[in-house]
């Protein structure tokens, strides 16, 4: 069997839930806490064994090539200085070796972004990592699913539960269950409408994926938004190859919109030991001043 040593991360997004900020600075730049989202994708991968990761970028995202490339005169003053711990922070995101990038000249979908990197990824399995879900687990999310891609030889989505509310934002499977927390998927629906949806457990931004399902995306018609939708062709795979999802262990926050990544960065800030107390004093009257039909999360 072969190992997954690549990884692809789709970042050609034009990001419009955030802007206007998105006019300037990629969305995947945008920080959780001190560090842009981009930086706990990367970090997910080195630390689940991934040798090479290919990003797929825009037009007017030269700024995610500057963050992950070297600053020589920042780490020179950083050393100088013997800012040992910020220097630890950039220097592990910075090898040339480990990233490459693949431009998509149109906005055509995450299918089709993931088809743009076909070249670079040849015939052997590799992940998916969609940067707007950040997970945080003991053992990195991206690893549990190559462990059991391992076991299995099939195609693995990483799932969670979705509140009814949601799964229209999802893409959703219909579950076969085969253990505690996997499943075989029997079909799989993109965005259904609450009632239409088979199940309420839900893709959520990673995949382990056979070659072939490049294939079957150059095969995959425009689904919703006249975009070519992974999801669908995961659809039409399964008539060829068996695909499963796993419910992860570990939480998930989904960065994706302003509201969410101002929640994930409060989670984060309340477990730092640099920012808990000062934000745990300045949060709480706030708290006690909100207004009595404040929505509380």
């Amino acid at each position: 069997m072969k190992r997954v040593r690549k990884a692809v991360i789709p970042a050609a997004g034009l990001g419009t839930r955030f802007l206007p900020v998105t006019k300037v600075i990629p969305k995947e730049l945008l920080p959780v806490l001190n560090r842009p989202i981009i930086h706990y994708a990367i970090e997910e991968l080195i630390d689940s064994g991934i040798e090479q990761i290919i990003i797929v970028i825009a037009k007017g995202k030269h700024l995610l090539e500057d963050y992950l490339s070297h600053s020589f005169e920042l780490e020179h003053v950083l050393r100088e200085r013997s800012m040992h711990e910020a220097l630890a922070a950039i220097s592990p995101l910075c090898n040339s070796d480990n990233v490459c990038y693949v431009h998509q000249t149109e906005q055509l979908g995450l299918g089709h972004a993931v088809l743009t990197a076909r070249n670079l990824v040849g015939e052997e399995p590799f992940v998916v990592l969609l940067p707007d879900d950040i997970a945080v687990s003991q053992v990195p999310l991206t690893k549990q699913l190559i462990e059991i891609f391992q076991k299995y030889n099939a195609n693995i989505l990483a799932i969670e539960e979705i509140p009814r509310n949601k799964v229209s934002d999802y893409g959703i499977i219909q579950p076969y269950q085969i253990d505690e927390r996997l499943y075989r998927v029997v079909n799989l629906i993109e965005k259904p409408a609450p009632e239409r949806a088979p199940s309420r457990l839900g893709i959520v931004g990673r995949y382990v994926l056979q070659p072939e399902i490049f294939n079957v995306l150059e095969e995959t018609p425009p689904g919703k938004g006249g975009e070519i939708q992974l999801t669908d062709a995961l659809r039409l795979l399964l008539q060829e190859q068996p695909i499963l999802g796993y419910r992860f262990e570990g939480v998930r926050y989904d960065v994706g919109t302003p509201l969410g990544l101002l929640r994930a960065s409060l989670c984060f800030a309340l477990q730092d030991t640099r920012t808990l107390d000062e934000l745990r004093t300045y949060l709480l009257p706030s708290l006690q001043q909100a207004p009595s039909d404040a929505v509380q999360y």
